[in-house]
Formats: C-alpha cells, sequence, structure tokens
C-alpha cells in the first residue's frame, strides 16, 4: 500500500522546500505553512494575480533570476511551517554589481528589509505578501497537497542525463507528499473525468483527487543555476507518452505535459494531521467537491 514518505512545505512560494515529519491541514486544505509568503512586483495584488509567467508574481515562470535565491526557516512549530523567520542566500550578479550575500529576516518584522535586499538583487521594486488562510497556491480552485510519486520522480529524472536523481525532481516539481511503495505514476489514479474527484484517506485525513498538475517551464530548469534542459519539453512529452500506464484514462489528461496531482481537502478535514508513513487508499469517485464542502 502507498504510504507517504516525504512531507515538504514551501513557506516561501518559488523558493526552497522543508521536510516535516507531520503536517497540520490548514484553512482551504492545504499544509499549514506551504506557500504563506509570497514575492510579487511591487503594487501586485497577490490574489487577484495570475500565476503565469505575466501575472506579476516572482517565480520561475517569469523570473529566471529567481533560482539564484534559496532558503532556510524556522517555523512555528514541528506540524506548522509558517516561518518565524527565513534566512535567504543570493548568489552573485557581476553583470549587476551585486556580490554574493547571505540574511537572516524576522517574519513578518523584517519584511521591509527583504523587499529592499531582494529588489537590489532583481532589480526591481517587490513586495513580501502574506496569505496566513490557506497559503498563495498556483491551484487556487484545488488547494489542498500536491501528490507524487518517488518512483515517479526516479522515473521522469531518468529521462535526462541533466537530472541527477529523484531528489533533484522533487525540487523541480516542488510536490508536499512524495509517497512510497507504489509505481511509477501511480498518482494518476487520484483523478478521474471533469465533475469527478477521487476520495482517497490518507492516515486520519480525508482528501480529494482533482485534476493532473499542468507543467510549466520551471521542471526544466536547474534548481540551483537556473540552467535550462534543452529539448526538455519535447522529450518529456514522448516519453510521458511511451510509459503513461493504462489507468490514465480521463478527459482531464488532455495533453501529456501533465504531472503531480492537485487535491482538495474538505472543510470537515481541515485541522487533521499528516506524517510521513500514513497509509494512502483509494476510497472511490465521486462528484467533483468544491473547496469549503
Amino acid at each position: 500500500m502507498p504510504r507517504i514518505a516525504e512531507l515538504v512545505a514551501y513557506p516561501l512560494k518559488s523558493n526552497d522546500g522543508v521536510g516535516v515529519d507531520r503536517a497540520e491541514v490548514g484553512s482551504n486544505g492545504a499544509l499549514r505553512g506551504d506557500r504563506t509568503y509570497a514575492l510579487v512586483e511591487a503594487g501586485v495584488d497577490p490574489h487577484a494575480a495570475s500565476v503565469g509567467g505575466d501575472g506579476g508574481y516572482v517565480n520561475g515562470k517569469r523570473e529566471p533570476a529567481v533560482h539564484g535565491l534559496s532558503a532556510s526557516y524556522e517555523l512555528v512549530g514541528p506540524a506548522d511551517a509558517t516561518p518565524t523567520a527565513v534566512t535567504l542566500s543570493r548568489s552573485a550578479r557581476p553583470e549587476r554589481g551585486i556580490d554574493a550575500d547571505e540574511r537572516t529576516f524576522a517574519l513578518p518584522e523584517d519584511g521591509e528589509a527583504l523587499e529592499a535586499w531582494v529588489g537590489e538583487y532583481l532589480g526591481y521594486a517587490v513586495d513580501l505578501v502574506r496569505e496566513p488562510e490557506g497559503g498563495l497556491p498556483d491551484d487556487r480552485a484545488a488547494p489542498g497537497p500536491t501528490v507524487v510519486s518517488r518512483a515517479t520522480l526516479e522515473t521522469v529524472a531518468s529521462w535526462f542525463d541533466e537530472i541527477a536523481d529523484a531528489t533533484e525532481m522533487r525540487r523541480r516539481l516542488r510536490p508536499n507528499l512524495v509517497l512510497d511503495d507504489c509505481p511509477a505514476f501511480w498518482e494518476d489514479r487520484l483523478f478521474a473525468d471533469r465533475g469527478e474527484a477521487v476520495r482517497a484517506s490518507i492516515g486520519e485525513t480525508e482528501l480529494f483527487g482533482v485534476n493532473p498538475c499542468q507543467r510549466c517551464v520551471v521542471p526544466s530548469r536547474n534548481p540551483d543555476t537556473g540552467e535550462p534542459i534543452d529539448g526538455f519539453r519535447e522529450t518529456f512529452l514522448r516519453r510521458r507518452r511511451e510509459t503513461l500506464p493504462s489507468w490514465t484514462g480521463s478527459d482531464r489528461f488532455d495533453h501529456d505535459f501533465r504531472l503531480m496531482v492537485n487535491t482538495v481537502v474538505p472543510e470537515a478535514e481541515w485541522g487533521s494531521t499528516l506524517a510521513v508513513g500514513d497509509a494512502v487508499e483509494i476510497v472511490g469517485v465521486e462528484p467533483e467537491v468544491k473547496i469549503g464542502n
């Protein structure tokens, strides 16, 4: 039976994650503390902006220099990934006269200092925005934890000489739950046709798998340097089609540049806890649920 092998939260959206042993499910069904903070261009409303390449978020879709920033965190508690401080490191940008540097910022107290430091690095003004109630996910209709198997990560990493291993592939894809004891692409069992959702129990929590995640340019780039893999999309599309399992039969899987599954957690489950080692069991296919139901 599949089990959770890794739980990863991303306290600062589009930056490094942090592994935890337990994670409380917070408002909207996200892991508590996941994507609580994000960087946007100055003046951008994070709730109205698109997370795509032209939406105003400072992310890898539109700003390759974000790969030169790395982060580590101090957290509220063992099951709450809300950061109380972040240590940011930035690589040198000689073309802009920027030296490599590292600073620690208390959150939210040092938000303005963080904005100035990152803005200097990027060359334009940014705002540090915060959403403690549910975070700032890419998929606002399915903001629960994202799911992929370790076997999937290993398989996809093997398609590219430039990707070292499953750990690097995880950093490129940025899932919340990594599952063990299941075959590659097992997570494709967690979505059905449009209008339907797959109920699954994970430890003490139930959630609904909704749709396969549409990928963007970010997985093609080295998470530390931003260096792209030439022909990444073409190779991915070809190999995904060649290895597509028999259970990936859904009208939601409308093209091959999809990997990982987005979920919805019913409101009744908010406050429950996920833990490394929790077993994952598919209950069945039901009508699609909406956030808060």
